[in-house]
């Protein structure tokens, strides 16, 4: 009546380079399977496969060219967007001073029925 254990690995490799890592740990009781349990993680192109089993080490350098790297860092959103250059403008300037009051509200009504519809 002897325990043993042992993992399985299964790799998917996405279009992009990504590797999804699936490990199963299984648990044998007398060489028969009596438990399974499983482990999933992901790889993006580039990422450290230092601590991964020879398995994953060979596929990710085998998939991993530089272009592949390349293109899936080149796939990324700008981690820091500039902000936009042109503020929003002071809702205090877009009525002119010189309007009368009828003119003021008129306006002011006109851009919040606008602001309403796009809401």
């Amino acid at each position: 009546m002897a325990f043993t254990e042992k993992q399985e690995y299964k790799i998917e490799i996405l279009p992009n380079g990504t590797l999804q890592v699936r490990r199963a740990d299984i648990v044998l009781k007398d060489d028969v399977e009596i438990g399974r349990q499983y482990h999933r993680h992901v790889l993006n192109p580039g990422a450290d496969v230092s601590a991964e089993v020879t398995r994953v080490k060979n596929v990710a350098s085998a998939v991993w060219t530089a272009e592949v790297v390349s293109a899936y860092e080149a796939s990324l959103p700008d981690p820091d967007p500039q902000p936009d250059p042109t503020p929003d403008p002071d809702p205090a300037n877009l009525i002119p001073d010189n309007w009368s009051q009828d003119q003021r509200l008129a306006a002011m009504q006109e851009l919040l029925d606008e602001y309403n519809a796009n809401r």
